[in-house]
């Protein structure tokens, strides 16, 4: 049936449409979806799916060999040297993309303070590797990423953190500096780190100890010089379920006396003797392209040494190396062992940087640029 058009009824029908265009216009913003990110406070838009693309993991063996466990108590560190490292940007970084920019002028004052810094000189008769430390335990657990998915609260696959202890979805560089509690030896080092758990026939396996080294792979680590604040950045695959065609791509190993006894039942881990523990080393880049705290995949903003011991001319600023050794407190029995991303092969880290700009400048200063091995206190 037809209804015939009155002034009433047009009207009516021109209040309706009004209304409508009005609640749609309200209606623009839709929550993400996981796999997206809304902005975080000061840190720039990351956009990132659940897990890095297929980028050449970086990684290899670290000047150290062998698995020790977390330094002594370390001695007050001495008077720090002058002057000051400045914050590395006084301004919040930009995003664009998932590459997030930082304050190239303040990030060039921060490099030229730096090396206007006298070393402390060298005392006693230290290793002669640039190389310093911090020893930490577990911390906890749960399904968050902040690099990868920031604000996704419960979108990852399950996560062993230790150092800060209020990292989760939703933390950023300042509430990582802005927390105290830390479960690794050095106050100053309110830094994130974190791995893909490990399970036992379904059981939690918490690592025994994990130290975290600070070092350098580069033929001349002389003009290494900080992370800037709130750098990010990841290492390994969590997509990768196979071993690499080389068959290099299994990288624990037993550390202690008896080392390796055999092999799991299926052959990707190994059988420790009783008195050596299960470990593995994850070790990232130590290249950085001066410009980007965090790029679309997490990767690309750094890279490793070329042939020649150099860092590349893509990525030319030589910073720290880190390198997660984790001891698993497993020996004889190893099978039925899995991650939290799925096999072995999978395993892949995170290092989000939270430390004390004068501490690391410190010890930076002090141990790597000289060469020299250090203790969790940066002292010689």
């Amino acid at each position: 049936m037809n209804h015939p058009s009155t002034p009433r009824h047009r009207r009516w029908v021109t209040a309706l449409l009004v209304v409508s265009v009005a609640l749609a216009a309200g209606c623009k913003e839709t929550p993400a979806a996981p796999g997206a990110s809304g902005p975080s406070s000061g840190t720039g838009t990351i956009t990132s799916g659940p897990d890095a693309p297929t980028a050449t993991a970086p990684g290899g063996p670290s000047a150290t060999p062998g698995a020790p466990g977390p330094s002594a108590t370390p001695s007050a560190p001495g008077t720090p040297a002058t002057p000051a490292t400045p914050a590395t940007s006084t301004t919040p970084p930009t995003a664009s993309g998932g590459w997030i920019t930082i304050d190239a002028a303040a990030q060039a004052a921060a490099t030229k303070a730096f090396f206007a810094r006298k070393p402390k000189p060298v005392t006693g008769n230290p290793v002669t590797v640039p190389e310093f430390n911090v020893g930490c335990t577990t911390s906890h657990h749960n399904s968050d990423d902040p690099i990868v998915l920031p604000k996704l609260v419960g979108a990852s696959h399950n996560h062993t953190f230790w150092g800060n202890r209020s990292t989760d979805a939703t933390s950023t560089a300042e509430s990582l500096r802005a927390s105290k509690a830390t479960t690794c030896n050095s106050p100053d080092d309110q830094s994130a780190y974190w791995v893909p758990t490990m399970y036992q026939n379904g059981k939690v396996v918490d690592p025994k100890e994990v130290t975290v080294y600070y070092g350098s792979r580069l033929k001349d680590p002389s003009r290494t010089q900080p992370f800037p604040f709130g750098l990010r950045m990841i290492t390994g695959d969590a997509k990768n379920q196979v071993d690499t065609p080389d068959k290099q791509g299994n990288h624990f190993w037993c550390a202690g006396i008896g080392g390796e006894i055999g092999r799991s039942a299926d052959r990707t881990f190994p059988v420790c003797a009783k008195t050596a523990n299960i470990v593995r080393q994850i070790t990232f880049p130590d290249c950085w392209d001066g410009k980007h705290l965090d790029s679309p995949d997490h990767k690309a903003h750094m890279a490793n040494g070329d042939h020649t011991g150099a860092c590349p001319k893509s990525h030319p600023v030589p910073v720290p190396s880190v390198s997660f050794v984790i001891s698993y407190p497993l020996s004889a029995n190893t099978d039925g062992i899995t991650l939290a991303s799925g096999t072995s092969f999978s395993m892949h880290a995170d290092f989000f940087n939270a430390w004390r700009d004068e501490a690391l400048a410190a010890r930076v200063r002090n141990c790597l640029d000289q060469g020299v091995k250090c203790d969790s206190a940066g002292n010689f």
